[in-house]
C-alpha cells in the first residue's frame, strides 16, 4: 500500500509543473535524487530520458563550440587578408614616394654636376693662367739678377676675363625653392587626406528630400545639387516643405553610430550647412524654422564673409578667424557620443564642434541627441550686387 502511494505521488510530481521545466535541465536535481532513491521501473525511464536529453545537449554544445571555433578562425583569416590588402596599399604609396624622392634627388644631383662641370673648366683655365704667371715671375727674377734691360722683357700678364656666364654658374635656387614649397603642400595635403580617410570610412550617401525644399530651391537630377532660384516655382504646397525660410533637408537620418558627409559650397555666396531633428518647424519664418536658431538644429553658416556656428540661437565665431572660408564643409555626426563637428573638408581643419562633453553642466541633464539627425541646408537671399551662380552640392565620393 505504501508502495502504491509512493508511485502515485511520483506520478503526480512527474505530471506536475516540474515536467514543464526544460532549461537548463528537464528535472531539478532534487527531484531526480528523489526518483532515484524511490527506485523502480519509473525511475529507470526518467533516468533514460534524462540521459538522452543530456546526450542531445552535449551534441548541441559541441556543435556550437565547433561553430564558434570556425567563426574565430574565419575572423582571424579575414583580419589577416584585410591587413595584407591595407599593407599593399601603403607599400604602393611608399614605393611611389621613394621613386619620387629618387627622381627629385637625381634632379638636384644633375643640376650640381652640370654646374660643377662648368666650374671645373673655369678652374682649369685659371690654373693655366696661374702657371703662366708663376713662370713669368721666375723669368722676371732671373732678369733682375742679370740686370737685363727692362725694355728687353716682353711678358703677357693679362688675366682671363670674367664673363657674365661665369657668374651664372650656380644651382638653380629658385627652381628648388619651388620644389621645397610644392613638397610641403603635398605633405600637408597627404596629412589631411590620411586624416580625412577615417571620416570617409563612415561616409553617408545623402540625397536631398525634394518634399522639404522651399519653392525657390531646385534639386538636380541626381538628387545632390541644390540651386537657389530668384523666382518662386509654381509648385503645389507640400506639408513638409519650408514655407518662408530657404531651407531643405536631406535623407537618410542618423540615429546611431558615426556618419560623415561633405557639402561643396564654392558657388554659394551665403549659406548654412548643418543637421536637424525632423520636427523642425516648416511654416513661417520664426526662429523655430531657422537652422541653429532653436534647440532642434545645429549649423555653421557663412554670411557677409563671416563664418559662425549656431545652436539654440547662440552664435560662436568659428575657429581660424580671418582664414579663407571653406570650399567644402565636412559634417561628422557621432550620434552615440552626442558629438557634431564641422570641418574644412580640404584641410580637415576643425571649424566648430558641438559636444555633450563640452556643453555646460545644465545642458548635460539629457543626452545631446534624442532623435535622428537629418542633413540640413539653407540659402540666404543673394545680394543683387553679386550676380553669379548660387548653388551647393552634396559631394559624391565614388566609394
Amino acid at each position: 500500500m505504501a508502495e502504491d502511494n509512493t508511485d502515485t505521488m511520483m506520478a503526480m510530481e512527474l505530471d506536475g509543473p516540474a515536467a514543464e521545466v526544460t532549461q537548463p535541465y528537464s528535472r531539478s536535481p532534487r527531484l531526480t535524487k528523489r526518483i532515484i532513491a524511490a527506485g523502480g521501473k519509473q525511475a529507470k525511464e526518467v533516468l533514460s530520458r534524462r540521459l538522452q536529453e543530456l546526450t542531445e545537449e552535449q551534441a548541441k554544445a559541441q556543435a556550437h563550440l565547433q561553430s564558434l571555433k570556425k567563426r574565430n578562425a574565419d575572423l582571424m583569416s579575414s583580419a589577416e587578408a584585410m591587413k595584407l590588402q591595407v599593407g599593399e596599399q601603403f607599400d604602393g604609396m611608399r614605393r611611389a614616394l621613394l621613386a619620387d624622392e629618387r627622381a627629385a634627388l637625381e634632379a638636384v644631383e644633375q643640376e650640381r654636376q652640370e654646374a660643377g662641370t662648368r666650374l671645373d673648366e673655369l678652374q682649369r683655365a685659371w690654373k693655366r693662367h696661374l702657371g703662366q704667371v708663376q713662370k713669368d715671375i721666375g723669368s722676371t727674377r732671373q732678369a733682375l739678377e742679370k740686370s737685363e734691360a727692362a725694355q728687353d722683357c716682353s711678358w703677357d700678364l693679362s688675366c682671363p676675363k670674367k664673363s657674365v656666364a661665369e657668374e651664372d654658374i650656380k644651382m638653380n635656387n629658385d627652381k628648388f625653392q619651388k620644389l621645397i614649397k610644392i613638397l610641403g603642400n603635398i605633405l600637408d595635403n597627404l596629412k589631411a587626406d590620411l586624416h580625412r580617410k577615417t571620416f570617409l570610412l563612415d561616409s553617408l550617401t545623402v540625397q536631398v528630400d525634394k518634399q522639404t525644399c522651399h519653392k525657390q530651391i531646385l534639386v538636380g537630377a541626381a538628387g545632390r545639387r541644390l540651386c537657389f532660384s530668384t523666382e518662386a516655382r509654381p509648385v503645389l504646397e507640400l506639408p513638409l516643405q519650408f514655407e518662408k525660410v530657404y531651407c531643405a533637408l536631406g535623407t537618410p537620418g542618423v540615429s546611431a553610430g558615426r556618419r560623415y558627409w561633405e557639402v561643396d559650397v564654392r558657388c554659394c555666396p551665403a549659406w548654412a550647412v548643418g543637421a536637424t531633428y525632423k520636427n523642425i518647424e516648416r511654416k513661417g519664418q520664426e526662429k523655430a524654422a531657422k537652422l541653429g536658431r532653436n534647440g532642434h538644429s545645429w549649423c555653421v553658416e557663412l554670411r557677409e564673409g563671416s563664418l559662425s556656428a549656431w545652436h539654440g540661437d547662440r552664435r560662436v565665431v568659428c575657429r581660424g578667424g580671418g582664414v579663407e572660408p571653406p570650399q567644402r564643409v565636412g559634417v561628422l555626426v557621432d550620434h552615440t557620443k552626442g558629438r557634431l563637428a564641422f570641418y574644412d573638408a580640404r584641410t580637415v581643419r576643425l571649424l566648430h564642434e558641438f559636444s555633450a562633453a563640452l556643453a555646460p553642466v545644465c545642458d548635460r541633464l539629457q543626452p545631446q541627441f534624442s532623435e535622428p539627425l537629418f542633413p540640413a541646408f539653407r540659402f540666404f537671399k543673394a545680394d543683387s550686387s553679386q550676380p553669379g551662380p548660387n548653388y551647393m552640392e552634396v559631394c559624391h565620393y565614388g566609394l
